[in-house]
């Protein structure tokens, strides 16, 4: 009844159309419910699905009186979520229900650290920054959730850091005790615990997983949106990335007798301390120092063998890319890994002491009764944090160096400016880890998307996600892409392997059919490199013609970008990996959309490759299919209301010419497809975008 044509939601959201589609997931979303099955459910753009699975979710919450989560992959989604749906559907629907956003720790501000800093006040000017925008900031806020400010640049980031919730030793309980409820992180898991409904996004979901059910409270119904992104969420939330840089200067902030946290550990203990305690404490510290300084040593080394390990390896692959060489067994046999481990014993054996150092300060000094409370209690957290952080890093690149193992990936990769050089690891398989802790405990978990078929079914989704179980349903689009959307295929311009002759085609034709449309046009890259080059190529061009360019190559943001683009009387936009999904912009801004190339992993990727090696047809069972549904997501952003018309233009001629370009086209809705020369794509686009055929 709410769905019906003259039923509560077309009465209270404006601009709201009945669509059959967003019945039959609603419906079928209930069902999982009640019965307590698994749900994949592929909508199609303009569905509604996020009402189509709030709506019994809430209903089903209030009325049994539990907790259903709610995940998405985007801040967009969950915006729209808590700021627009779920408080329509709170006057829409007879229903007293709750509902809450929860983010991570990291988000929200400390109240104990913001105080101590104030009380000590700022060691530097980026301290001095992070302090005005807080004192400016807090006053107003009501939710002391990060994203309300700007913070700009890694410095004023760790300082953000500092002063964040981000302390594992503070319970929920000691927070209430210390500081009286008014920490946002403790009002925020207050409200969790008694919402109905709770919005998440995945990170937050697997860190409750990473963490054994300690983020979240007690929940046994799951609805992940944007669920097409689940298998990337695990891999990278359970991901290890070793950086040098970052990694010293962590231990370069823990200071010494005279600076940095053992320095302040030393000042608060000056004057109270019995002197007998406070000569163990400056040995203590001393010895901390020593540490420190020949671990700083040692680390030099160690990063420096695996440099070397990285430019010994012969890969081949695009200079423009980031070089990652795959730690695999034939590789833990040569000399030169043979260097990096005998490094990482020297690194190895000098960094336990500096954890065990700062363990023993920080028990010393929560035995004080002397130091005032606040300042000792940050104290021993900062000090236990830093130490665990020291522990996770040794135990974490010991076992990468030393064992490696069958269920990890593990690579180095050094940066395409030979600046950047970082040790990484990914889970190899997240579908066991997927059906341990989300498929097997959970009574029903929704997975949605836009996007989870290839080739017209789940099985690829089924196979990486271990969804076995789980029941099925596509709903399609009420979109009526036959009348509104052509798919103009070139034939006659050269294939990527000619990288030379595909750029010149494509920086032509952008120019040519950008022209005849007055813009009006996004453009989707999936080479950063490519996408810099074409800009260059193509403003002067269309500048002449009075249509701004606006591409993801300088400081500018995406939303920035996004705004600056539905803004503009005529403009093109140049966007590459984040903008293919995402992006929504109804009517006539958006026009043309065009697909320089078809997204297929990056051939160095160690992940794919890992994952490529499991299948017997690896090309044709894993790299057209994940390929194929980052492609249908690409397609997405040209239509998005009933009333849009456009064209979408494919610039990778494989498209036609082999023999998997024929998933790509069917895994398009009912489109009018064309094929024809480049020369007379604008005629054919202006044609199409007017409505005279």
């Amino acid at each position: 009844g709410l769905f019906l044509p003259e039923g509560a939601l077309a009465c209270n959201i404006p601009n709201y159309e009945h669509r059959v589609e967003q019945v039959d997931m609603m419906s079928a979303v209930s069902t999982a419910f009640t019965k307590q099955r698994h749900l994949l459910v592929e909508a199609g753009t303009g569905t509604g699905k996020s009402l189509a699975y709030l709506i019994p979710a809430v209903q089903w919450a209030w009325s049994n009186d539990l907790r259903v989560v709610v995940s998405t992959n985007t801040i967009n989604l969950q915006d729209q979520l808590v700021e627009k749906d779920l408080p329509a559907l709170r006057r829409i629907l007879d229903v007293d229900f709750r509902a809450a956003l929860l983010k991570g720790r990291a988000n929200y501000v400390c109240p104990r650290r913001f105080y101590n800093l104030r009380r000590r006040g700022p060691r530097d000017d980026v301290e001095m920054r992070v302090l005005a925008k807080l004192l400016t900031w807090l006053p107003k806020s009501s939710t002391g959730d990060r994203a309300e400010i700007t913070l700009t640049g890694p410095a004023e980031n760790n300082v953000w850091m500092r002063l964040s919730a981000e302390d594992e030793g503070c319970t929920i309980e000691h927070c209430a005790a210390q500081m009286g409820g008014i920490c946002p992180f403790y009002r925020a898991r207050r409200a969790a615990e008694t919402a109905h409904v709770i919005v998440v996004n995945h990170a937050l979901l697997l860190a409750d997983v990473a963490s054994e059910n300690r983020v979240l409270p007690d929940y046994r119904y799951l609805v992940l949106d944007e669920a097409h992104h689940m298998e990337a969420a695990t891999t990278e939330g359970l991901s290890f990335v070793a950086r040098q840089r970052e990694f010293e200067l962590r231990l370069k902030e823990l200071g010494g007798p005279t600076s940095g946290l053992l320095g302040d550990a030393l000042r608060c203990c000056t004057s109270g301390m019995p002197k007998t305690s406070f000569k163990t404490l400056e040995s203590k510290v001393a010895h901390a120092y020593d540490a420190i300084t020949a671990t700083l040593l040692h680390s030099g080394g160690f990063f420096d063998a695996l440099e070397n390990f990285a430019r010994d390896a012969e890969v081949g692959g695009d200079p423009a890319y980031n070089k990652r060489v795959r730690v695999v067994p034939s590789a833990r046999a040569s000399s030169e890994w043979e260097q990096v481990e005998i490094a990482w014993d020297n690194l190895h054996n000098t960094l336990i002491p500096v954890n065990d150092n700062l363990t023993e300060i920080a028990r010393g000094l929560s035995e004080e009764d002397f130091i005032e409370s606040n300042e000792r209690d940050e104290l021993v957290a900062c000090l236990i944090a830093a130490a665990r952080r020291g522990k996770d890093f040794d135990e974490r690149v010991n076992a990468l160096v030393t064992q490696g193992g069958d269920e990890q990936i593990c690579w180095v990769e050094l940066s395409s400016d030979g600046k950047k050089l970082a040790l990484r690891s990914a889970p190899l398989d997240v579908g066991p880890l997927v059906e341990e802790h989300l498929w097997f405990p959970k009574d029903a978990v929704i997975m949605t998307s836009a996007t989870l078929t290839t080739a017209g079914d789940f099985n690829y989704i089924r196979e990486r996600l271990r969804a076995y179980d789980a029941d099925e349903l596509v709903v399609g689009s009420p979109f009526d892409y036959a009348n509104s959307t052509l798919v103009y295929l070139p034939d006659d311009i050269p294939e990527p392997s000619d990288k030379q002759g595909q750029q010149l085609a494509l920086e032509q034709g952008l120019v040519q059919l950008c022209t005849a449309t007055g813009g009006r046009t996004l453009v989707l890259f999936t080479s950063y490199a490519q996408l810099r080059d074409t800009a260059q190529a193509i403003q002067g061009p269309l500048e002449q013609e009075g249509i701004e360019v606006y591409a993801q190559t300088g400081s500018a943001s995406r939303h920035q970008l996004l705004v600056k683009f539905r803004k503009a009387d005529k403009a093109v936009l140049l966007g590459a990996r984040s903008f293919w999904e995402g992006v929504d912009v109804p009517g006539p801004a958006l026009s043309v959309l065009v697909i320089a190339r078809l997204p297929f992993d990056v051939p160095s990727d160690p992940i794919a490759l890992a994952r490529r090696e499991r299948f017997e047809h690896p090309f044709m069972d894993y790299s057209v299919p994940e390929a194929a549904l980052r492609f249908r997501q690409g397609f997405g952003r040209l239509i998005r209301s009933c009333t849009d018309r456009g064209v979408v233009v494919v610039f990778d001629r494989r498209i036609i010419s082999k023999g998997y370009g024929r998933l790509f086209q069917d895994s398009l809705p009912g489109c009018q497809v064309r094929k024809g020369k480049l020369s007379i794509l604008p005629e054919e686009a202006v044609k199409w975008i007017d409505g005279r055929e």
